[in-house]
């Protein structure tokens, strides 16, 4: 099922154009985003496999069935509870039964965590997106045997300079487990005996062992820093991970700008921490946000990565202080939630002609 199919059906009750263009932070490369709610023909709801969201290929467009959109709802989604407030000329069809979902059935204290605790996990993306543009990583990924070293004197070298410079080869070598000692192995070699090596093979991730003779004498001590390795390959695998996926326009905008962070991003933390100062203190939401260029400003990067984070941190700060005084109610009455889920199925269902699936004449 497709957002087009779903359209064409007839079982749109509300579109909208949402994102950027909502919020009044568009820019001349913006997409165009559409959200939308449908209610689906009992034949669909009823069936094995009843369609709760559609969207296509680029997630430009995405619509809810209403069952989805109402349980979203009352979990205070931050995306789906701004279609409740959409500005009128962001609106592209709105039916009757809409209007039925009252908002304040829904806002409530769970959007303290909901739209602020998304916020500050943005935060940490961009953090961590912060670390990725400073520190980019070679192409060439390191091996196990980049973080094995061999005790000497009072320090260490890396083992493969110390096997070059001995004329060694780690095939020919042997390693025996040090006990007590973590990934501490004594190193052996012999031309003769048949040791396994350090490694399997070029690629190995793991050090092995081998059988030694004991009278045989070790010619060095070697450290396998098991752990470090293991957090460099999750670390290469998540750079390259995000080189190969990451909007191209985007990063060049980041690198543009010479911030090293991604500014929409900390411009979306932002926003989404002003909105939830809003809703303790307004109970509404405000998407066509009233101060644009500030926002604008972020997303062009001109303020530092560190005066965002401090501003982040005073909205958190301004959150939590609004939210305890708020007279919002913990959560939404989930009975009322219901009544109201199970009425506007009954009319809509009452007001399609049978057998018609809501196709459009």
């Amino acid at each position: 099922m497709t957002p087009d199919e779903v359209e064409k059906r007839g079982w749109l009750i509300f579109k909208c154009i949402s994102g950027s263009r909502a919020y009044g932070t568009e820019t001349a490369r913006s997409d165009t985003d559409l959200r939308g709610v449908f209610i689906a023909p009992p034949d669909e709801f009823y069936g094995l496999s009843p369609v709760t969201q559609v969207s296509d290929e680029t997630n430009d467009t995405t619509y809810y069935e209403l069952g989805r959109f109402i349980e979203l709802l009352s979990k205070n989604n931050p995306n789906v509870m701004e279609l409740l407030y959409m500005p009128d000329d962001c609106v592209l069809l709105r039916h009757p039964l809409f209007d039925r979902i009252e908002p304040g059935m829904f806002l409530s204290k769970l959007c303290r965590h909901t739209f602020a605790g998304y916020a500050v996990s943005q935060v940490r993306k961009a953090r961590g997106l912060n670390k990725k543009i400073v520190n980019p990583m070679p192409p060439e990924r390191k091996g196990a045997i980049d973080f094995c070293h061999v005790l000497a004197g009072q320090g260490s070298v890396p083992l493969a300079g110390w096997l070059d410079e001995r004329g060694l080869a780690q095939e020919n070598c042997g390693l025996v487990r040090v006990p007590h000692m973590r990934d501490v192995f004594g190193l052996y070699h012999s031309s003769d005996l048949d040791f396994r090596g350090i490694f399997s093979h070029e690629d190995a991730t793991e050090v092995r062992c081998s059988s030694v003779p004991a009278e045989a004498e070790p010619i060095g001590w070697m450290a396998f820093n098991k752990d470090g390795f293991k957090k460099y390959c999750k670390e290469y695998a998540a750079y390259w991970d995000w080189v190969k996926n990451r909007n191209e326009d985007r990063y060049a905008t980041n690198q543009a700008h010479g911030q090293a962070y991604d500014s929409k991003n900390m411009m979306h933390t932002i926003r989404l921490l002003e909105v939830a100062v809003e809703i303790a203190t307004e109970q509404t939401i405000q998407v066509r946000r009233p101060n644009r260029e500030e926002l604008l400003k972020i997303r062009r990067g001109e303020m530092s990565y560190e005066e965002l984070l401090q501003r982040a941190e005073a909205l958190t700060g301004m959150v939590d202080a609004s939210f305890d005084a708020s007279p919002l109610p913990e959560s939404p009455d989930l009975g009322e939630i219901e009544r109201l889920l199970v009425g506007l199925r009954q009319s809509r269902y009452a007001q399609a002609p049978e057998g018609s699936h809501y196709v459009k004449p």
